[in-house]
């Protein structure tokens, strides 16, 4: 429930709750990165750093979006874990 809340959550540092954003932005539909976000990836991650986070983030965007569109679905390997959706906001 902690990832859902992440935000409001104590379980994260500013840095990792500043990658979920970024994660967050990332994922959205169409990709929207604001530049005041970017600034701050980049005042706290070093280009190699960045590179590596974005590159990953891209590469599951695309397997998901992959799977989704050949309706491939999950194999049961990881039993009782999931993934949580973003809270939808307006609705």
């Amino acid at each position: 429930m902690a990832l859902v809340n992440f935000e409001s959550s104590p379980e994260f540092t500013e840095t990792q709750k500043l990658a979920l954003r970024y994660a967050v932005a990332m994922a959205a539909t169409p990709v929207h990165v604001e530049d005041d976000l970017f600034d701050a990836m980049r005042a706290q991650f070093d280009d190699r750093q960045l590179v590596e986070l974005t590159a990953a983030l891209a590469w599951e965007n695309y397997r998901s979006r992959f799977n989704h569109a050949f309706g491939c679905e999950a194999e049961g390997f990881s039993a009782g874990a999931f993934c949580p959706l973003p809270p939808q906001h307006g609705t």
